[in-house]
């Protein structure tokens, strides 16, 4: 209780207090003072009343020197605070100073850092293996616009460009002796596994990975795109060849990119010596044909757009070409010729097309040329394949045209048929390739096998 009486302000007002008694009357002044809680000097307070004495009068000279001593506090004071902001002025001076020491610090310690990265690792940063490269920036677009323009078959015509994605297809490419113009990679690791040597004349491109997986066409992209000049078959190296038979594939009016790029690759798998493509074909260069092709581009020659003219100059001259027949049946029966069964016009027969495409000549369906087909039908396990041979499969909407029935016909080639059930229409025209090709390959290697018996046999009897 005292201290709470001690620290706290309060004012009581002076209390005058008469006691009466029977022997004399007396009064007493009762003086309160009070000290507040603030750190300054003491204050006297007098009581309010116009009665000064002497003891007021040196009271109130109390009170001028309690006043001057509170001007004294206060200079003093002002002079403690002027050092306080003085002192704190100084050692903001100091701290700012130490900062840019501190920084003029890390600025020539970066310095130094990239003097050193320049002499000992410039080279690592811009070649890879003393292959140059440059670093796409964030607003860069060349991908974006070589992707999109060689997307189209105009443009891949017209300036001679294709697209190829994915390590095993460009080290196909590089292989064969393609000639590369820009190759765009995310990591230097995936363009290590490619044929560096090869890769001195193009230009090299770092982009990030969500670039490439942006304009990727594959489900897992591989971090790898490159633009080549349109290859010309005639100027590729095509290793392996010495499997090689004399088969040719001939695709005529193929227009569904997966199975055309499917015919190429069963044609590379079986040795084919080349395949030509009429000019009612799809692209061969179609992103979607390279997908299928699995790299057969590279492996066996291929020419594209050729009218039936440049194809007979591209077969060989004693050849047979023989057409694939997608309307035969289980039975054989159908195989045969009757009169009741003999087709009129080319119309009656669903393996041969008489629509006139962009590139060919209409021909009437009451041309008297083709009111009988003189080429004979055969199951494709029979002998077909003894010499130099071409297959000409056609596609699955538009089928043969009738021009590859007129040059199986001068050829004296054969309807080639693979018996199936009733209930199925047809094959697919790439599962037809298939088999056939690999049925041709089979007779072929077993004729050219009798042949060197022969030839050593008569080689034999002669030297006896």
């Amino acid at each position: 209780m005292a201290m709470y009486v001690k620290y706290t302000s309060c004012l009581f007002s002076v209390e005058r207090g008469m006691f009466l008694s029977r022997a004399s009357t007396f009064s007493v002044e009762c003086k309160r003072y009070v000290r507040g809680l603030r750190r300054r000097p003491v204050s006297v307070m007098f009581p309010t009343d116009t009665h000064v004495t002497a003891a007021g009068a040196k009271d109130k000279k109390d009170v001028r020197v309690s006043d001057d001593g509170g001007d004294l506090m206060k200079g003093r004071s002002n002079n403690m605070m002027k050092e306080k902001s003085n002192m704190m002025k100084e050692r903001s001076n100091s701290m700012m100073k130490e900062r840019s020491n501190s920084m003029m610090e890390r600025s020539n310690m970066m310095k130094e850092k990239s003097n050193i990265s320049e002499t000992t690792c410039h080279v690592a940063d811009g070649n890879i293996d003393g292959h140059p490269f440059e670093r796409a920036s964030p607003g860069d677009k060349r991908l974006a616009r070589l992707v999109s323009v060689a997307r189209s078959r105009t443009f891949r015509e017209q300036q001679g460009k294709v697209l190829l994605e994915g390590r095993r297809l460009i080290r196909d490419a590089l292989n064969s002796g393609a000639i590369p113009q820009t190759v765009f990679f995310s990591t230097a690791d995936r363009l290590r596994e490619l044929p560096l040597d090869k890769l001195r004349r193009a230009s090299l491109v770092k982009v990030k990975f969500e670039d490439i997986k942006l304009w990727s066409d594959l489900v897992a992209p591989q971090g790898v795109i490159a633009i080549f000049s349109r290859p010309d078959a005639s100027r590729l190296r095509f290793t392996e060849r010495t499997h090689c038979v004399p088969l040719t594939l001939i695709c005529d009016q193929v227009r569904d990119p997966g199975n055309l790029g499917t015919m190429l690759r069963c044609a590379a798998a079986a040795g084919c010596h080349s395949v030509l493509l009429t000019k009612g074909c799809v692209d061969v260069w179609e992103p979607k044909v390279l997908r299928a092709a699995m790299g057969a581009h590279f492996h066996l020659p291929i020419y594209s757009s050729l009218s039936w003219e440049e194809v007979e100059d591209h077969l060989p001259k004693e050849v047979t070409v023989h057409v694939a027949d997608s309307t035969s049946k289980a039975d054989g029966n159908n195989h045969e010729k009757s009169p009741s069964h003999t087709p009129s016009k080319p119309g009656d027969l669903g393996w041969v097309s008489v629509k006139s495409g962009r590139h060919q000549t209409p021909v009437e369906e009451d041309d008297c040329e083709y009111e009988e087909f003189p080429v004979d039908t055969r199951l494709y396990h029979q002998l077909w394949a003894q010499s130099p041979t071409a297959l000409v499969v056609g596609g699955e909407t538009e089928g043969l045209s009738i021009q590859a029935i007129q040059v199986a016909d001068k050829t004296k080639g054969h309807r080639l048929c693979i018996p199936i059930v009733p209930a199925v229409d047809s094959l697919n025209s790439a599962m037809a390739a298939s088999i056939l090709l690999f049925e041709g390959r089979k007779q072929l290697l077993e004729a050219m096998q009798t042949s060197t018996k022969q030839w050593s046999s008569k080689a034999g009897r002669q030297l006896s």
